[in-house]
């Protein structure tokens, strides 16, 4: 059995994967929840307070650190 691992995350971001786990999806660490959940629901009209409490395995901080990565990447690909 294999461990999640971070595949090119900086440590700061609360981002695993397993490939024996969800197919390899990125999941927020320590859970089975994909991080695509967060960008899916939110794009539905959640608010991050609605998704925190459909995930409860989902912590306030691991979801802005995810956003903040998002936000980096999507502003270093315009530079």
């Amino acid at each position: 059995m294999t461990s999640g691992r971070p595949l090119g995350y900086p440590p700061e971001v609360p981002i695993w994967v397993d490939p024996e786990r969800l197919s390899g999806a990125p999941c927020f660490k320590g859970t089975r929840v994909p991080v695509d959940s967060l960008f899916t629901n939110l794009e539905s009209g959640l608010s991050l307070a609605e998704y925190l409490d459909c995930f409860p395995d989902v912590t306030r901080e691991q979801a802005v650190a995810v956003l903040e990565y998002a936000q980096k990447l999507t502003l270093q690909a315009a530079a």
